[in-house]
């Protein structure tokens, strides 16, 4: 078993066992600890009430975080025509169509997100053994599988995220910078949230949320009150 460093001896000395922590505590008691040497990314892990055995109760969606993701998102538009032009226009980082799709065949995957046209749509669907298992295959339901690619980019660029239930009923979620101000977090803490919830499977019974924890790139994951959640589902909390 490795051995704790000191930093994070520290920083799991902040955190008492057996105890839940309000949003705005744990963020406190990760701000507090001693800096790393880059800006942190601040994550909750959702373990949900769902059976991921069965396809009807995979919780899937896309949330637009309000205060951002304090990263620069590379964003690749497969199109052709005007739409390149406005892809680019827009913010995207590449756009174009055979030279990419030839590129990504090659194994390049330096980007983030990736977005296209339906009528494009049938091309990128073949480099679905290379996009599928890093997450960059695009889909209608997520928006990037669109005619209006300007939209999709600047969302995208914005603080639009996508998020997925795993095969243990867990979502694990960037939700922004450890350098963000307090209100910014919790800003995108109860985006996030709001949208999960919205998004229950009518047919997963009992409680839905049933843990949460906050940790940062370097921290511990700090257990969060079950309560928090109903506060902010009732726009009371956060």
């Amino acid at each position: 078993m490795s051995r704790l460093t000191k930093r994070r001896r520290e920083m799991v000395k902040k955190v008492e066992k057996s105890r839940f922590y309000t949003f705005q505590e744990a963020i406190d008691i990760l701000k507090e600890a001693p800096p790393a040497k880059f800006d942190q990314t601040l994550e909750l892990s959702f373990k949900l009430g769902i059976d991921p055995r069965k396809s009807d109760q995979m919780v899937r969606g896309t949330v637009s975080l309000p205060s951002g993701t304090g990263k620069n998102v590379r964003v690749l538009v497969i199109a052709k025509g005007d739409k390149v032009t406005d892809a680019l226009d827009a913010g995207a980082d590449f756009a174009g169509a055979e030279d990419l799709l030839e590129k990504i065949k090659s194994g390049w995957t330096d980007f983030d997100a990736l977005v296209t046209t339906p009528d494009m749509m049938r091309e990128v669907g073949k480099l679905g053994k290379i996009l599928g298992p890093r997450g960059l295959m695009p889909t209608p339901k997520a928006g990037t599988v669109t005619g209006d690619i300007k939209k999709a980019v600047q969302e995208i660029k914005s603080g639009k995220i996508e998020f997925k239930s795993d095969r243990y009923g867990i979502i694990n979620c960037g939700v922004g910078k450890l350098s963000f101000q307090n209100e910014g977090l919790l800003s995108n803490i109860r985006a996030l949230v709001v949208q999960i919830a919205r998004l229950k499977p009518q047919t997963a019974k009992g409680v839905f949320f049933q843990s949460l924890f906050l940790s940062s790139t370097m921290g511990p994951g700090i257990p969060i009150d079950p309560r928090e959640f109903e506060l902010i589902q009732r726009g009371e909390k956060a």
